[in-house]
């Protein structure tokens, strides 16, 4: 039996063509405004999912999250923006989606329909009951989601989602189901929009708070982080001149090369 689907459902505006460029804008700012609220009733879902998965990786698992279209590049950019940020290793949070890179480009939209698809590229990963899965789809019926979290929970691992519609079949194989009912889109059935708002924000603050979690955050400071250009020496240099009460810049930003990562650098200051 077909479930309704509010992603679907009409848009509350009428005629779009027919807006001036500032009527468009506002009404989908106005839109956008309602999303955190929404987000706002289901962070104790969030929170759950969240310890879980901190438990899990500092116990050695890792974090999958696997997804199409614009659900699935929103999985790949929260994933690949962990090592850079907090200096983690590429597998620690993997980003998975239908039709593999070349999908991150260019829709290939037909990659999603396979239900064995999403397991085979799990699979590839070397899977342990340790890890945990996070299938990341709007609409809920993905198949190539819905096999990956069926075949994840049934091997014995945490299984998550993220959707937007109540009641999906995703969300039957997700052990901490996330709903975020954002209602219908401004132009009809656009998920990129308000339900792409809605899954990037809760995949921040999953990341984030497990970085966190797993010590990675140090005060606020991003002490990990990977020294990968100018702007990233200058904020490593700031950082680890505050941390360790000096003045020298020049100082800074020789132990902070040396080392890697203002963490590792402040041991030479620790230990003089």
């Amino acid at each position: 039996m077909e479930f309704e689907k509010t992603t679907e459902q009409p848009s509350l505006y009428k005629h779009l063509e027919k807006m001036s460029t500032l009527e468009i804008l506002a009404n989908i700012n106005k839109e956008d405004k309602t999303v955190p609220f929404v987000i706002e009733r289901v962070i104790p879902n969030i929170s759950s999912l969240i310890d879980v998965i901190k438990e899990n990786m500092l116990a050695g698992g890792r974090l999958f999250y696997i997804g199409a279209g614009t659900s699935g590049r929103l999985g790949v950019l929260d994933a690949s923006e962990c090592p850079p940020t907090y200096g983690v290793s590429p597998s620690l949070v993997v980003g998975i989606m239908a039709g593999g890179d070349q999908a991150l480009r260019y829709g290939i939209e037909d990659a999603e329909d396979s239900e064995e698809a999403g397991w085979a590229d799990l699979q590839q990963h070397m899977l342990t009951t340790k890890d945990v899965v996070i299938g990341i789809a709007a609409s809920g019926t993905t198949p190539y989601v819905i096999g990956a979290l069926r075949m994840a929970q049934k091997a014995g691992l945490v299984t998550g989602c993220i959707v937007c519609n109540v009641g999906s079949p995703i969300a039957r194989y997700a052990d901490h189901p996330i709903e975020v009912i954002v209602g219908p889109e401004f132009v009809s059935g656009s998920t990129r929009m308000k339900s792409g708002t809605a899954q990037k924000l809760i995949l921040n603050m999953i990341s984030t708070a497990v970085m966190i979690g797993i010590g990675l955050v140090e005060d606020n400071q991003m002490v990990n982080m990977q020294i990968s250009n100018k702007k990233l020496i200058d904020r490593g240099v700031r950082m680890l001149m505050k941390q360790a009460g000096i003045n020298d810049y020049e100082l800074a930003k020789s132990a902070l090369l040396k080392h890697g990562s203002v963490k590792l650098a402040m041991q030479d200051f620790i230990k003089n």
